[in-house]
């Protein structure tokens, strides 16, 4: 199937959607009103009543705290002497030096990345927030470069390449702007991509529908059932937060996302205890934690990592032994899409990150700028292979 005249929009006609919610608790669903919000750790709430210090210890005991510090990158340290070109980044010369021994940089060891891919089908997947764009105070501002754009189209005229954020999947492709490409958005659980009557048929959640060019298309979306209630979170959230300054809630469509990297360090358990609250009226949901962001989802065997594995099916590629793909994330949600690819041995996951982690990469890079560097050199490469072979 070839990706590149597919010209993909990213607003097909979606299918009907029940309005009620059926999979969870309906209204009634604060564990305490917006009067009893606790205004930080141990604290009375604003009339009085008492949410007491064990329920805000709730987050600690339970390791939601603990997540929450682990997944939120440390803040920039100034250093001197002839540390000094580091002092922009956020880590430490330790940090990199042991990040690098885990993960080597993809950069220095691009021969041995491509030596994996010659002769075979290369695909490209693309985390958006951290990897094609810097991470930004303010999610609504993380606009990747022109000379990002350039670069991803270019990957784009020579590899199947998709987008996989945990961003709506319209969000997502207003940021990037480029209608050669699959997007999958809400991780994973809303993916366009052309028609195939095989894909529909293998999975039932698949439905034909057309781009705004009248092209048919599958829009694949496994969790459409929550709908209703991811809504109905969403402006639960909303609500219960509006008082704790620096908080953002989002709605990616099939997740909800609480961003609290604007919010005081101190009032972090608040938010933990609030996120914690709502999820447990809903059994059929689930928080998982992201760089400072809490993100609510369907409890669906569904990630990335799926996400990847369907996108090779919908390229023909599942069946074929020449595959190499190369996934590039930073953030914990990427590690599923990184573990398929090494259990796999169908190519390699690169983690965009500058202090050491535990992950099912193989390589890393620093920041987005050196995943542009690593993109254009692909290309690079791939343009002296076709050279070459048109001399021949």
């Amino acid at each position: 199937m070839d990706l590149k005249s597919s010209h993909l929009s990213s607003v097909p006609a979606e299918p009907v959607i029940p309005n009620k919610s059926r999979l969870g608790t309906q209204s009634s669903l604060l564990t305490y009103s917006q009067q009893d919000l606790p205004l930080s750790p141990g604290k009375y709430s604003r009339t009085g009543s008492r949410k007491s210090a064990a329920s805000l210890d709730d987050v600690r005991s339970n390791g939601w705290l603990d997540a929450m510090m682990a997944s939120s990158p440390p803040k920039k340290k100034p250093l001197k002497g002839s540390n000094a070109q580091f002092s922009s980044i956020d880590f430490t010369v330790e940090d990199y030096t042991s990040s690098m021994v885990d993960h080597p940089s993809a950069l220095d060891y691009f021969d041995k990345i491509i030596d994996g891919a010659k002769n075979k089908k290369v695909a490209v997947f693309l985390d958006y927030d951290g990897t094609l764009s810097p991470i930004v105070d303010n999610p609504d501002c993380a606009f990747m470069s022109e000379d990002m754009r350039a670069t991803v189209r270019s990957v784009a005229s020579y590899f199947p390449t998709a987008i996989i954020s945990g961003r709506s999947r319209d969000k997502v492709f207003d940021l990037v702007k480029l209608t050669d490409l699959y997007y999958a958005g809400s991780h994973g659980m809303d993916i366009i991509c052309p028609f195939s009557q095989t894909l529909s048929n293998n999975h039932p959640s698949c439905v034909k529908s057309t781009d705004h060019q009248g092209k048919e298309i599958t829009l694949f979306q496994p969790a459409t059932e929550f709908l209703p209630m991811i809504d109905e979170v969403f402006k639960t959230l909303v609500d219960i937060t509006r008082d704790i300054e620096g908080v953002k809630v989002e709605n990616h469509k099939f997740c909800v996302s609480v961003h609290y990297r604007n919010v005081n360090e101190n009032n972090w358990t608040t938010i933990g205890q609030i996120v914690h609250d709502v999820v447990k009226k809903y059994p059929r949901l689930r928080s998982t934690h992201g760089r400072k962001v809490l993100d609510i989802r369907p409890v669906i065997d569904w990630n990335k990592g799926k996400a990847v594995e369907f996108l090779h099916e919908s390229l023909g590629l599942n069946d074929r032994d020449d595959v190499f793909s190369i996934y590039i994330g930073d953030d914990k949600t990427d590690e599923d899409a990184f573990k398929v690819l090494r259990e796999s041995n169908r190519g390699y996951g690169i983690l965009v990150s500058s202090v050491k982690k535990e992950s099912n990469a193989f390589f890393s890079l620093e920041d987005p700028t050196e995943v542009m560097k690593f993109l254009q050199l692909l290309v690079k490469w791939k343009r002296q292979g076709e050279r070459n072979t048109s001399e021949l």
